[in-house]
């Protein structure tokens, strides 16, 4: 595409403030009786389908010829995974948001199949706004961010996501659980995929890993931590991550890193 991306993604971090100071507000006045399920502990509220609205409204008009993969469906269209889309999560860490515990994130990504091209990660509760290009680096509030310089694994803190309504595969998950809590300084869950990627690209993480996502979970974070020197690869070493929905993004310790997830996983 012929698209000026370090332009575009100027304009999407306005559209993802925009997105982020309205989730703010309709915290203040959230009331849990708004919550719906779409499955087992898989939340929703009106929040995240009218911040999804707001984004379609405005990216739509950003770049017309885009798609839209999205978490909500707001669109009422289904895409074509090999095309150009937008995919978004209007609020990521939905249980978080109706816990009032104030680590959620917008998380807005455009890729060309399954190739992120830019993307845009805002926090709103830490006004921390990270973005990313296809060969236009990494950034936080526009200052220029990398990956942690760490290469082994005994130096590393890492974060995970716990499964919520998919168990088949715990035991597996719970070995690789238990040998890197012996390896590492230690395991965080934060809620929000998005801002677990988004960390890794600034160095505060040196790894994420995580089964069962969807595309929209990483999209802009994968894309981030790419251009913010890091390495993103599935369980099995590929590149099939975004779609595919497991992940490992992370600094040097990748090597090390995937030889302990994958010594479980394949069992």
């Amino acid at each position: 595409m012929t698209t000026d991306l370090a332009a575009l993604t100027r304009n999407i971090n306005t559209i993802a403030r925009e997105a982020g100071a309205f989730l703010l507000q309709e915290r203040s006045k959230f009331q849990c009786d708004a919550i719906e399920y779409k499955g087992l502990n898989n939340l929703v509220s009106y929040v995240d389908k009218e911040t999804e609205k707001k984004l379609v409204e405005q990216l739509s008009q950003l770049l017309p010829e885009a798609g839209f993969i999205t978490e909500e469906g707001t669109t009422g269209q289904v895409a074509d995974p090999s095309a150009l889309n937008w995919i978004i999560d209007p609020l990521d860490g939905t249980a978080n948001f109706i816990h009032d515990l104030p680590v959620f994130s917008v998380s807005i990504g455009l890729a060309q199949g399954s190739t992120p091209i830019a993307g845009v990660i805002f926090d709103p509760n830490r006004n921390e706004c990270f973005s990313a290009w296809q060969g236009g680096g990494a950034y936080c509030n526009d200052e220029r961010i990398t990956v942690s310089p760490a290469t082994q694994l005994g130096e590393s803190l890492i974060a995970t996501g716990f499964p919520y309504y998919t168990f088949e595969k715990m035991q597996p998950y719970l070995q690789i659980l238990e040998s890197l809590m012996q390896q590492t300084h230690g395991l965080r869950r934060m809620g929000s995929a998005a801002i677990d990627l988004a960390y890794v690209a600034a160095g505060r993480f040196e790894a994420f890993y995580e089964y069962n996502l969807n595309s929209w979970d990483m999209a802009a974070g994968v894309l981030l931590v790419r251009e913010a020197g890091g390495i993103v690869t599935d369980f099995a070493g590929g590149d099939e991550f975004l779609f595919r929905g497991d992940v490992i993004a992370s600094c040097g310790i990748h090597p090390e890193l995937i030889r302990v997830i994958r010594q479980y996983w394949g069992k």
